[in-house]
Parts: structure tokens; sequence; C-alpha cells
């Protein structure tokens, strides 16, 4: 199996993440600790990560409401922790995406070893992408690890809210996103009349990677719904 991995470990106990990510450093996995739900979904914009251990009852947003909203942007193998024996936290949890579930208190080797096994299937089935590849759309190039957008070989500046923006649409090309689901994912909080504030940074955009903005190539406007990246 290829490493190193990197997991994401989610739990509002700091002992238990503790003790989880001395197994998994054994293991030469990287470990990035999260204490709920809305803390997790911010570190899986800040690091790359392969796998996420995600408690299910937490403060703020439990494991199950973190699990749905994780869905709609990655793939990644969710392992769920409940502390419950009832069947009824593991199955909601397996309905809404998650690949695995371990109940609390939970034997240590096992909870390794199916992470482990996630990973497998994760690259093995062909799931897995890295997330630092350069994405190229037709000469528009995005650097994850580096920050840099370029077109046709020159560098771009963009402010971090438009590098954001850029590469939400970048890695879903041909996608089209709402403008409530670009300002919800890219300012990280509720959509209040984000109309203009979205419109603003889009034609800012176009301005600096578009040869002709009003007849962009890349960033394209679908009336009444919302904006994608052409592929």
């Amino acid at each position: 199996m290829t490493k190193p991995f990197s997991v994401l470990v989610v739990d509002d106990e700091k002992e238990i993440r503790d003790a989880i990510e001395i197994y998994l450093k054994y293991e030469g996995i990287t470990v990035v600790q999260a204490c709920d739900g809305i803390e997790a979904i911010e570190k899986l914009d800040e690091h790359p990560i392969h796998l996420i251990i995600l408690d299910v009852m937490m403060p703020r947003m439990d494991g199950i409401a973190a699990t749905f909203k994780i869905r709609e942007q990655k793939n990644i193998p969710i392992i769920i922790l409940s502390a419950k024996s009832e069947d009824t936290d593991k199955v909601l949890g397996l309905q809404v995406g998650a690949d695995d579930y371990v109940t609390k208190p939970f034997n240590p080797l096992e909870l390794i070893a199916r992470v482990n096994s996630q990973l497998r299937r994760y690259v093995t089935l062909g799931t897995y992408e890295d997330s630092n590849k350069i994405l190229n759309l037709n000469g528009l190039t995005l650097d994850p690890e580096a920050k840099i957008v370029e077109v046709n070989g020159e560098a771009v500046k963009l402010t971090p809210i438009e590098y954001r923006i850029v590469e939400l649409l970048m890695n879903h090309p041909g996608r089209v996103f709402s403008i409530q689901d670009i300002y919800e994912r890219v300012w990280k909080e509720p959509s209040y009349n984000a109309e203009n504030t979205v419109a603003v940074h889009i034609r800012k955009i176009r301005e600096k990677i578009e040869i002709d903005p009003k007849n962009p190539r890349y960033l394209k406007v679908v009336w009444g719904i919302g904006y994608k990246m052409e592929k």
C-alpha cells in the first residue's frame, strides 16, 4: 500500500483522538485532528486527507451530519465511531455515505485493520485521487500545492477568494454550481443575498484568466442556475 497516507481523526474527546493518532503513526500514517464536524470540513480544505475516522456524538455538527456534508464533495473512505451498541447510528451512518463503522469501546488493532483495509480498497479500486495533482483545462492550470494559477504558462495573480473559486470549479469541470453553493463552499458561511458578492468575484476572475472576458472560454455562466468551468 502506497504511503504516506493522511487520516483525519474527528472526536470531541482529545484523549481518544490522541490514542488513535499513536496507533496510526505507528503504521506510518500522518494524522490530522478535529474536535467536531465543522472543524473536520475545514480541515478537509486545508490538508490532503485520504480517510476519515468520525465520531457520531459531537457538539455543533455530529458525525452523521458531517458525513452527509462531506459526501457532497469528497469520495474518501469514512469510518464511523459509535458509542452506542444499537444499530441506529450504524445504519444511518452507512445510509448517508460512511464506508464502515466501529463501536466504542473499540479494539485499536481492529480499528487499524479496518483503516488499512479501506485505504487499500480506496487505492485499488481507483477512487483515490492525488489532491496535489496539477489541474489542467485547455491551457488553464492550477497547482494546488504551490497555489498558482496559470493561463498558457503565464502566472495569474488571484486573491485567496478568487483562487478558491477557481479551484472549486476546476476540481469539478462541467459541473454547474449555484451562487449559494459557491458562496458557502468558498466563504464557509451561510449564503444571504450573496449574488452580487459572487458575481463581482467572477467578473474579476474572468478579467484575469480570459482573453475576452465578455466571451469567456473557461468560466461560463448557466443563466438562472450558476457557474461552471468549461471542460
